[in-house]
């Protein structure tokens, strides 16, 4: 049986689909069989129907963090608006908003359009203040969010988010409408299959092993074929790491999950939340929680697992998890001992300067997306809109957007990649430490 690392890929039919064996031929190969490759494969085939395209992927569709991910569709882009501002200026740091909420649209339009069962619910997102310190700290990335323009934002004090969760945390909030939950596993496969219809062909089970650019054309070899394509693109997110190419460009971190029990009707309605929001708090080390469907709370984030070199195995962290159970019981009280059934890790991509990055490998014909950095379920679709319209060289405001073939502050090479990225968790951790407490 396939491995499922996450509760959510549980819940669907994994349909493999044929290994690669042989030699053929395409007009775009896409590596890579997550949101952002299946959706630029999407995109391909609806603007040019009589194309051919192909996915490769290493396991099966939805298997890396598309498959792991929490389930936000949210429109924050790169770490945190501040963050956007400083690196890039007030002006596209409101273009980036535009960007995600254009994002958010455009994953509610899929799901409606296909008629996708993920248990898609558009119920908004809120972040939520601790304590002094973090309410002090979010109330100014509020207003700072307000003069930019976004209007989509409401402040909520104690009695309103009481109104929303019953938490004894809760000091304070920032909502927003404009954000959705969802099954990421029911979506991708939902997504695999109108594609599919489409007549993408997608290859699993079929791990790269190398690329090179021969009389113009890129000859992509796999363990048993090899595909001659015109154009490419590496859809590789937080495995990018493992093409020469782009390799320095992000790293993988790794974030954790905890997934309780069904709750019961007592249970639910000692914690409020009727509303049934995305919840997130407004730590470095950010705690992320939601409900399920079916009225499981997913609790994840907290401290997160740094990768050294090419290894990819840090999907278990049983402090974290242990650390996020703990959590469930702080926020909400009389979930405290509440059965734990799910336990799972999943890579997150993160650039230098925490912001996504997309453009060329060399030349118009190669291109890559990465940097997500946790926010990429509606993220991804829509920069599979922009990179089939780079790859058909169509001229829109998505394909002019600031971080599209912008340059990447490289990552340095190990041992001192891993001692920087520690050094850069150690100063998370603290200030968490510090704000936590007051």
């Amino acid at each position: 049986m396939e491995k499922r690392p996450s509760f959510w890929l549980h819940t669907v039919d994994i349909d493999l689909e044929p290994q690669l064996e042989g030699d053929i031929k395409c007009d775009f190969a896409i590596i890579g069989g997550g949101f952002t490759g299946i959706a630029t494969s999407y995109f391909l085939k609806t603007f040019e129907p009589s194309s051919d395209v192909v996915v490769v992927e290493k396991e099966y569709v939805g298997f890396g963090a598309s498959g792991r991910n929490a389930g936000f569709a949210m429109t924050l882009f790169g770490l945190t608006l501040g963050i956007t501002s400083m690196r890039f200026g007030k002006e596209n740091a409101y273009r980036a908003y535009k960007y995600m909420y254009e994002a958010v649209s455009l994953v509610k339009e899929l799901v409606e359009k296909h008629k996708i069962d993920c248990d898609f619910e558009y119920n908004g997102f809120i972040r939520i203040a601790t304590t002094k310190l973090y309410e002090k700290r979010l109330r100014h990335e509020f207003e700072f969010a307000k003069k930019l323009g976004i209007e989509d934002a409401q402040w909520l004090d104690k009695k309103q988010i009481s109104e929303k969760i019953k938490s004894p945390i809760a000091r304070a909030g920032w909502y927003e409408r404009h954000c959705a939950i969802l099954n990421p596993a029911k979506l991708i496969v939902g997504m695999k299959n109108v594609v599919k219809n489409l007549g993408v062909k997608i290859y699993e089970r079929t791990p790269l092993v190398e690329v090179r650019k021969t009389n113009g054309k890129f000859e992509i070899k796999t363990q048993k074929g090899k595909i001659t394509a015109e154009k490419i693109l590496f859809a590789t997110n937080a495995f990018s790491h493992l093409i020469p190419s782009i390799r320095t460009k992000q790293v993988p971190a790794f974030t954790h999950i905890v997934l309780t029990e069904r709750l019961s009707e007592e249970k639910l309605s000692e914690i409020g939340w009727k509303t049934r929001e995305g919840l997130e708090d407004s730590r470095n080390l950010i705690h992320y929680f939601r409900l399920t469907k079916d009225n499981r709370l997913l609790m994840g984030g907290g401290d997160v697992s740094v990768a050294f070199g090419k290894k990819m195995d840090y999907d278990t962290n049983e402090k974290t998890f242990s650390e996020l159970e703990k959590y469930i019981s702080e926020v909400f009280p009389p979930l405290k001992g509440v059965k734990i059934e799910y336990k799972w890790g999943g890579p997150v991509s993160i650039t230098v300067d925490l912001a996504p990055a997309l453009g060329y490998v060399g030349d118009k014909n190669a291109l890559y997306s990465l940097g997500c950095i946790g926010h990429g379920v509606s993220l991804s679709h829509l920069n599979g809109l922009t990179l089939a319209e780079l790859f058909l060289e169509r001229k829109t405001e998505r394909t002019s957007m600031f971080f599209v073939n912008r340059f990447t502050i490289p990552w340095p090479p190990e041992p001192i990649r891993f001692i920087a990225s520690q050094v850069v968790r150690g100063i998370m951790k603290i200030q968490d430490m510090i704000y936590d407490r007051i």
